[in-house]
Formats: structure tokens, C-alpha cells, sequence
């Protein structure tokens, strides 16, 4: 994918076009078709239909498909539409190297304790893999977790591995209240606190909270200029005048930061 790091990935199921129609014009970074959870079971042909007929062509905004099955590879790997295969439910890397087809970017969905143990090595099953995310609906039934805090070591767990494999940080999960948005906002921000960059949404008034919350401060963007502007005068390690200390991975975070803030122009 190219372009600026999405901060918003947006949810629609694949059996309803005219859903799907709309969350490509929401403003969404990644359009997600949805032929698993969001489709019943006997619409999951029509649902496959739907999105090859949708893949047939090329959209500005990437498009990923979230499969229900093997089958729904098969039909929609060579189609000029399609970003990337989203994986749900990843326990084993074997699962990885088993979908990767003709070089089409996977994205592993983590829902299980037995996936959350064996996160390191999904995020290295093969090179088609692009990144992982955890699904915190089954995950939560599965460790059966009352408190959302509950599931912060498993968030934990799912950014340390992405980081250690080179992956991009992972995006956080859906927030299941579309109405609670005050909720979503300190939710994402506990997220990004975790080491979370951005999230899924399942409506698009979700998009504009899920942005916001990731984006840097005018403070944070201040403080990484200050950074930049210092590493270019010197090497190696240095101090501020403000006696904080700079290194190789502060000025790499700044410059993170920058990066995001360019959104704001």
C-alpha cells in the first residue's frame, strides 16, 4: 500500500453493495469487505459475487477483503480491485503461508489465546504478510474477560510482535457502541498509550473520532520538530536545552510523528 500510514479502516459487509458503495466515499483510509462474520451463511455465495463484481476494477481507496472461507480466495485473488486478503482467526503461521497467492498482501486477524501465543510467529509466516490485528469480540469470549482491561496484555502482545517482525503497529479493534462516541474517543486513546496505530470502524461516524485521536498535538508536533531540527545539527546521542535526551530512536519516533502530521495540511 502507498500513500500516508492509514489511520482508519472501515467495515462493510460484502452482501450488501450499496453499504459497501457508501463506505467507499466515507473518507476512510481502507475500505474492508466483509465476507466472514457479516454475512449469514446462506448469502455468503451472493456475497462473493458482490465483491468480485465490486473488484472487477480498480477504486482510489484500497479495498480489503475479509474471507469466509477458502473459496473466496480462489475467486478473488487475480482481480485487479482487491488490496489485500484480510485472515480471520490466524492460531498457526501455517494458516499464512497457506493463503498466500500470486503476492497479494495478508493482513492476521488474532481472536484466540492459542493466536496470541503464537503471535511472533504469524507475523513472520511469510513475506505476503503486511501486518496483524487482534479481534477482541472472540478474543474476549474465548478468555472469557469481563474488564476491558483485561485484554491489555494481549494488546501488549500483539503490538510487541508486529514490532519485533518489522511489521507496521497494528490497528486497533472495532468498538462495538456506534452511538458512544466520548467512549470510542478515550478508548482509541488507551490504544495509541499501547502502541496502537489507528483503527478499524463498523459505521463511518466512527472515521472522524478514530482520526482525531491519533493524530499528534500541536504540542507533539512542536516537540517532534524540535527533535528533527536538533538530530541535523549533530550525531549520535545529544540533549535538549530542556534536558531532554535524544537518541537514534527518539528522532525515529519524531519523525513518526511528522509523518502523521502531515494529514493536517
Amino acid at each position: 500500500m502507498t500513500g500516508p500510514t492509514p489511520l482508519t479502516w472501515l467495515y462493510a459487509p460484502g452482501d450488501r453493495p450499496d453499504v459497501v458503495a457508501k463506505a467507499l466515499v466515507s473518507g476512510a483510509d481502507v475500505v474492508i469487505v466483509d465476507l466472514e462474520d457479516a454475512v449469514a451463511p446462506h448469502r455468503k455465495e451472493y456475497a462473493r459475487d458482490a465483491t468480485a463484481d465490486l473488484l472487477a476494477h480498480p477504486h482510489p481507496v484500497p479495498v480489503h477483503v475479509r474471507i469466509g472461507m477458502a473459496q473466496d480466495i480462489e475467486a478473488l485473488a487475480h482481480l485487479p480491485g482487491l488490496s489485500a486478503f484480510r485472515l480471520p482467526k490466524v492460531t498457526h503461521p501455517e494458516e499464512v503461508a497457506q493463503a498466500s497467492v500470486c503476492g497479494v498482501p495478508l493482513y492476521a486477524l488474532i481472536e484466540s489465546a492459542l493466536g496470541v501465543e503464537n503471535a511472533y510467529a504469524i507475523a513472520t509466516a511469510h513475506p505476503s504478510l503486511r501486518g496483524i490485528a487482534i479481534g477482541e469480540a472472540d478474543l474476549r469470549a474465548d478468555l472469557g474477560v469481563r474488564e476491558d482491561a483485561g485484554l491489555d496484555w494481549p494488546r501488549s502482545r500483539i503490538v510487541v510482535a508486529a514490532r519485533a517482525a518489522g511489521l507496521a503497529p497494528p490497528a486497533q479493534s472495532v468498538f462495538p457502541d456506534i452511538r458512544d462516541l466520548e467512549g470510542l474517543a478515550a478508548n482509541c486513546a488507551r490504544g495509541r498509550a499501547l502502541g496502537f496505530l489507528g483503527r478499524t470502524a463498523i459505521h463511518p461516524r466512527q472515521l472522524p473520532v478514530i482520526e482525531r485521536a491519533y493524530l499528534p498535538s500541536s504540542h507533539e508536533i512542536e516537540a517532534a520538530e524540535e527533535i528533527v531540527k536538533a538530530a541535523a545539527t549533530d550525531r549520535g546521542a545529544l540533549a535538549l536545552p530542556d534536558g531532554r535526551f535524544v537518541d537514534a530512536a527518539v528522532v525515529e519516533g519524531a519523525q513518526r510523528t511528522l509523518a502523521l502530521a502531515a494529514r493536517l495540511r
